[in-house]
């Protein structure tokens, strides 16, 4: 056997290529592993392991023959000590992937979309070990909902995994959300944008997989789970600005999303025993759920009003035991600051379709701070 078919022997048994871990071979010219030929040839491995490729978007390192080879990859950066590249792999409209960290981006990325679309991409199970995923709006911004909160232009839609996702729509640029497979099913990201709304779209979503025994997955009915000591979170579509989208009287209509109901986990940090909740510092429409909200923006000065209990009917947090308070549901235009030893820790969102009596609510944005465990 010559001198060529041994060495094509010998590395290709050690080039192994799977969708979960990949590792390459180089040559190293001053390793000893095959001295019977004369000039030493060794092999390198890396592993596949996630990397930070321009504008720190997410990649994995690979060589970049392999990454070339990927549809809708393309080299971003090194990694490995220069012996790879990170590949970000970037798809639009009716593409499926199973590979970890994809970014389904609109068409054009990142110049904005215009057009109308319905546009799908589908996430496969990197392999039977995944039983989660991580999906993050890294950029997505929709038509806003109508003056009633309902998605009627542009919309969202991630469907087939084991619990329901609402349709969302507006600005959720840097939100998430946690979703469980269901058993082998595929997850279908579908937005959909209407020519009826001239607005630039644009979408930069990605996908991460979680194992069933990573630490890091989320609680089931978790649709947010944040890990952090302390933290912010937002309303979905939350914003310092008012809907153009007017109500029938005239009056700008809500930000807020209707008919959701969904939960806000945080994870509980080791000796740590509470956690409060107070409106985010410097932004007078932090707390902007039911009532008027308008007054608000033409009298910054106007007293704002507290709302809980019975009197939370239609858009609401609810924060459970709350120290000092009878009631677990607040709403109006401010929150108290509240203070829950409960756990888990979580906030529950629920707005409904009714904004009868509500004019240019905003939502909410929220800070949060675990509290040490005191005492014995």
């Amino acid at each position: 056997m010559d001198f060529l078919k041994i060495l094509a022997i010998l590395l290709s048994s050690t080039f192994c290529l799977s969708e979960t871990n990949i590792h390459t071979t180089v040559s190293n010219r001053t390793s000893k592993i095959l001295p019977f030929l004369g000039a030493g040839i060794g092999v390198v491995q890396f592993a596949n392991s996630v990397c930070t490729g321009a504008s720190n978007l997410l990649g994995t390192c690979y060589k970049k023959r392999q990454c070339s080879g990927i549809a809708g990859g393309f080299p971003s950066g090194t990694c490995a000590s220069k012996l790879g590249v990170c590949c970000v792999v970037q798809l639009s409209c009716s593409t499926s992937s199973s590979l970890n960290n994809t970014h389904f981006v609109n068409s054009g990325f990142p110049a904005p979309y215009y057009g109308s679309t319905s546009c799908m991409h589908t996430i496969k199970k990197c392999n039977s070990n995944i039983c989660q995923v991580r999906i993050d709006f890294l950029t997505l911004t929709l038509a806003q909902p109508n003056a009633d909160g309902v998605c009627t232009s542009d919309s969202i839609n991630i469907v087939g995994g084991a619990s329901t996702v609402p349709p969302l729509c507006g600005e959720n640029s840097g939100q998430h959300i946690y979703l469980n497979f269901n058993g082998i099913n595929d997850i279908n990201i579908i937005i959909s944008t209407s020519s009826g709304a001239a607005v630039p779209r644009s979408w930069n979503i990605k996908i991460a997989q979680i194992a069933c025994d990573c630490p890091t997955f989320a609680p089931t009915g978790c649709l947010m789970y944040f890990t952090g000591a302390t933290g912010t979170i937002k309303s979905f579509n939350y914003g310092p600005t008012a809907n153009n989208n007017l109500k029938v009287n005239g009056l700008p209509g809500t930000r807020e999303i209707a008919n959701l109901n969904y939960g806000v986990c945080i994870a509980t940090q080791p000796g740590y025993c509470s956690i409060r909740w107070t409106q985010t510092s410097g932004d007078p429409y932090s707390f902007t759920i039911t009532g008027n909200t308008i007054g608000l923006s033409v009298d910054p000065g106007l007293p704002t009003e507290s709302v809980s209990g019975e009197a939370c009917t239609t858009d609401f947090i609810v924060v459970s035991n709350p120290t000092g308070f009878a009631a677990d549901r607040f709403c109006g235009n401010a929150l108290p600051g509240l203070t829950s030893g409960t756990k888990p820790f979580v906030l529950t969102v629920i707005t409904d379709g009714n904004e009868l009596n509500d004019v240019g609510n905003r939502g909410f944005s929220l800070s949060y701070t675990q509290a040490r465990c005191t005492g014995p």
